[in-house]
C-alpha cells in the first residue's frame, strides 16, 4: 500500500473505516430527516 510498515498500512484502513462510517451515518440520518434531496 506503499505505508512505511504493516502497523501503520493497519492505521490507515482502520482510519479510514471509521471515516467511512461516519460519513454513511451522516448521509443515512440526512435522508431519514428529508434534508438530502436536491428535488424541489
Amino acid at each position: 500500500m506503499g505505508h512505511s510498515s504493516s502497523r501503520a498500512a493497519l492505521i490507515y484502513q482502520h482510519m479510514t473505516s471509521d471515516r467511512d462510517r461516519a460519513i454513511a451515518d451522516r448521509l443515512g440520518a440526512m435522508i431519514r430527516d428529508g434534508g438530502g434531496g436536491a428535488s424541489g
